[in-house]
Formats: C-alpha cells, structure tokens, sequence
C-alpha cells in the first residue's frame, strides 16, 4: 500500500501528465485525448512505483533484466509520452513537437526513436501477442524481468487478442500482467453496443488467467493489483475500471473525445478545470 506522501506526490504527478497531454493535443491540433486521460493513473503508478525501467535505458547496468511496458493501445501515445519526460527519458519541452514533421513523439510510438520504448505500436490487437513472445524469451533466458501490456477495452474485439490470452495461457507465463482500460468506450461508441465483452472477467479465468478488477483511477487498488500480479503463478489480467476523458467535465465519458483536439475555447475551460 502506498503512504499519504506517496498519493499526494502521485496526484501532483497526474494533474501536471493530463496538463501535458492537453497542451500537446491543442498544439497539435491532433490526437486521442479521451483514452489517454483515462490511464494517467494506471501509467504514473506504473512508471513512479511499481515497474524497475531504467531512465539511462541502454546504459543502465539494469538494463537486460528492466521490466518491458508495451503500450498496446498505441493511440494514446500522448499519455506515454508525457510519462517518460516526467520520468527523465527526454525534456519536457519536447512535448511540443508532439506530431510535428520530423518529431521523436509522433502519432504512434516508435521504439527506434526514443528511449523509453519497447515496442512500436499502434495496429491493435498485435500488443499482447509481443508482449508473449517477450515474456517466453525472458522465460528461456531465465530473465526474472516482469511484462505488462497495456490495452484498450475496444481492442478487445480484435481476435489476435484472444489468440495471445490463450497462448500465454498455455505456455503458463506467469511473468506477464495484462491491463485492460475498461472505459466502456471506443472510436464508434459504448464497448457493449458495438461488441459486447461483458462478462469479460469470466471469459479471461475461462482462458486460464487470474482475474481482479479495480477502480484504474485509485492509486493503491492500482499499485496493490500489479504487486498481485508480480506474485501471480499464471497469467494475471487487471480490469481497470476508467472514466475516458478523466478531468475534464466536458470530455468525460464522452466517445466524441475519442480522437480529436479541442479547440482554443474548449481548451482554455480544459486547461482552467484541470489548475484550479
């Protein structure tokens, strides 16, 4: 469980990683705001307390046995991005190149770009099956390193998704953790109107994975869910329960925020919302 000072910093944390997407979005005039918001939690708990990647990347004597992050729902790559500054990875004032001609931070992350990434992605339903075959080869070479594999709940309706659950499954890696961002939203509308996954806890254990769901926006449920993952002797699957658009009123829930910038008005009033 994290202490008060820890939640108190990671809020502070949060807050400035929602101001930087923001930011970049706008300046941008592109980009998937909506499902970015919705993981701020889920990644700063990630980057500042629960996984060992090393901010010297390949210079690190840490190197080879650092933990792997695959952001599957490679869209929300602003979210990524403004993580790994915050982290050290790069400066902060790069944020603003963000989809620019000629950028590191472009629309989808490019691991041969940038420190910080492990894989390129943004095809969906391709990250988990990385994330297997990372995970197997970590297996062979006796690497004790953990997996987690960020996912959009949307993404879920891609087949290769299942075909990976039920890989992993049967190869028993028990060294990866799925995070599924359960917004209830994608580019089209509600998850459960376009392709119902419900109920999706049961189809994972059906797969053989260990199933908990959480509210993806409290720190500890999140923290204390991927040290349960990291102790797990199979698969562990995290349902994180989310709110697409999370912090600003009028982007909250709202499938419209899936992909598009807001424009000067809409970003005074986001900006204001978010630094009051």
């Amino acid at each position: 469980m994290l202490s008060n000072n820890e939640i108190l910093e990671l809020e502070k944390i949060c807050n400035q990683t929602r101001i930087n997407i923001l930011k970049m979005v706008h300046n941008a005039a592109s980009g998937h705001i909506g499902g970015a918001f919705s993981g701020v939690e889920i990644l700063n708990v990630l980057y500042q307390k629960s996984l060992n990647i090393p901010t010297e990347w390949k210079k690190s004597k840490d190197f080879e046995t650092r933990d792997r992050f695959i952001l599957s729902k490679g869209h929300a790559s602003a979210l990524l991005y403004s993580v790994l500054s915050q982290k050290g990875f790069f400066p902060e004032e790069e944020l603003m190149t963000f989809r620019k001609l000629g950028s590191r931070l472009q629309g989808h992350p490019c691991c041969k770009e940038l420190d910080g990434i492990e894989v390129s992605t943004g095809s969906l339903g391709q990250g988990l099956s990385v994330g297997c075959g990372i995970a197997l080869g970590l297996k062979l070479d006796n690497n004790p390193a953990n997996v987690v594999v960020y996912l959009g709940d949307g993404e879920l309706q891609e087949g290769s998704v299942w075909e990976a659950f039920m890989q992993i499954a049967h190869r028993k890696l028990d060294n990866i953790i799925a995070i599924i961002d359960r917004n209830g939203l994608q580019i089209d509308g509600e998850t459960e109107k376009v392709t119902s996954l419900n109920p999706l806890d049961k189809k994972l254990e059906a797969f053989g994975w260990e199933v908990v769901t959480i509210d993806g926006h409290d720190f500890n449920a999140i923290y204390d869910a991927v040290e349960q993952g990291k102790k797990a002797d199979k698969p562990f699957a995290i349902i994180a329960n989310t709110v697409k658009g999370k912090g600003v009123s009028f982007m909250e829930n709202n499938a419209g925020w899936h992909g598009k910038a807001p424009n000067d008005e809409q970003f005074e009033q986001a900006l204001a919302e978010l630094t009051k």
